[in-house]
């Protein structure tokens, strides 16, 4: 797997929005977040744009990514924020430029398609974290989630123990079992929206993540089922579940619970599981190296990054 360099104070950050659309006043927040980092930022001219649900045309977004990549200058490219619309563009970015320009790329949520491509066409390490507008300008990045962030993307130390914030629950173990693997995945829902398509994740010896937001819990269910009959989720090496926020069930009094759920779908299949990883959208998150080793243990409910996804 590939590795960019890692960023240093005055490196120029590129800020491009793939999927939905934000608000000039939360722009100029963000750019000053980033700045705060201490990088330039360059801004995708896209970010400007706004699209019904998306930021822009989809050749805009596009073009945005493929022209930041191939920009000498930029050495970073961070996602202003997720939402809706990133499916739309994946078969309009430039493999061969990502692969001969690796450089830093930092998103969640709907941005999992994008790492998808990356990862898998392109061979290159990403990272699955707070995006500026989301994320930077909030009270709750300071500390926890800024530490993990320039952890990951400026360090080349690995990451280690992944260890939740002081208010997140522990890490628990669903399935026993050890098991070591490349880190892949992201957002349930997107991944399940690449299944048929040639960016069909590969599970295979992995690590694979799954967070969610903003979801009932039948359609949790729907989808982690789908991934257990695709053969994704026995395909693993491991399985971490991460932060499922904002469930909201279609009728209160007659519905299962998360753990349930679990237990149910994931559990028969056998994959040594982990649950409460402190990834996704919840408050605070940790930043992790998409592509890079890792371990789980069972035992001491722990996921641990063994190397660095820079170099």
């Amino acid at each position: 797997m590939m590795k960019p360099k890692a960023l240093v104070p005055g490196n120029t950050v590129a800020i491009v929005s793939p999927s939905s659309p934000s608000s000039p006043e939360s722009i100029d927040r963000a750019v000053a977040a980033v700045e705060d980092l201490g990088f330039r930022v360059k801004l995708a001219s896209g970010c400007l744009e706004s699209l019904g649900y998306l930021a822009g045309p989809d050749d805009v977004r596009a073009r945005d990514i493929n022209v930041m990549f191939a920009d000498q200058t930029v050495k970073g490219i961070f996602c202003l924020r997720g939402g809706d619309g990133a499916t739309r563009i994946i078969d309009k970015i430039d493999v061969g430029v990502v692969s001969k320009n690796p450089k830093v790329f930092l998103g969640y949520s709907d941005i999992t398609v994008l790492h998808a491509v990356f990862n898998q066409q392109a061979g290159l390490c990403t990272f699955h974290g707070p995006m500026p507008a989301s994320d930077f300008t909030k009270e709750t990045f300071q500390g926890y989630n800024k530490e993990n962030l320039l952890k990951a993307i400026c360090e080349t130390m690995p990451l280690g123990e992944i260890r939740p914030h002081k208010s997140d629950p522990a890490m628990g173990t669903l399935i026993p079992g050890t098991a070591e693997g490349r880190l892949a995945g992201g957002n349930l829902a997107l991944v399940c929206s690449l299944l048929g398509t040639p960016w069909e994740i590969d599970a295979r010896e992995k690590i694979l993540i799954l967070e969610d937001t903003d979801e009932p819990p039948y359609r949790i269910d729907r989808m982690l089922t789908q991934l257990r009959l695709a053969g994704k989720l026995k395909e693993a090496a491991g399985i971490v579940l991460g932060q499922f926020t904002n469930l909201r069930p279609k009728n209160p009094k007659r519905t299962f619970t998360l753990e349930e759920i679990f237990e149910a779908v994931v559990a028969p299949v056998g994959t040594p599981t982990l649950f409460n990883g402190c990834f996704g959208h919840g408050d605070y998150k940790v930043t992790l190296p998409l592509g890079a080793m890792a371990r789980i243990d069972g035992k001491s409910s722990s996921l641990t990054v063994l190397e660095s996804g820079v170099c």
